[in-house]
């Protein structure tokens, strides 16, 4: 999320090499918890797809809990503060991830030890 800019984008980086798996361009609207939310799903989309075996990192925990309760709790998407694309977006990850069996794990980034998550822009430090 970008706050200046009020503008949401997210990425899948490899950490073996540090190039990106995929990148959404801004989108309008959002939230940092909703594009981290949407970005574990586009990963566990992509690891799936490649049948690849590894785990997928994200540095917010509460996009991780939403993950695990199939359900989103955002003001803003609550307040309808997000685009149609947005909530679009939203609705077809938790379809997906209720269609799904067998997923890659999703753990916690540690920041504390390991510093900023690589597919965070660098605007946290």
């Amino acid at each position: 999320w970008n706050d200046k800019k009020k503008l949401m984008e997210y990425r899948g980086v490899w950490l073996d090499d540090g190039s990106e798996a995929f990148r959404v361009d801004p989108i309008s609207t959002g939230s940092n918890n909703i594009g981290e939310f949407l970005a574990i799903v586009r990963g566990l989309q992509l690891l799936k797809r490649k049948e690849i075996d590894c785990p997928v990192y994200s540095d917010s925990q509460t996009a991780i809990s939403w993950l695990e309760n199939l359900s989103i709790n955002s003001k803003s998407a609550r307040g309808q503060k997000i685009s149609p694309a947005v909530y679009q977006r939203i609705t077809r990850a938790v379809l997906w991830l209720t269609r799904q069996t067998d997923l890659n794990p999703v753990l916690k980034w540690n920041t504390d030890d390991w510093d900023e998550i690589p597919a965070d822009y660098g605007r946290k430090f």
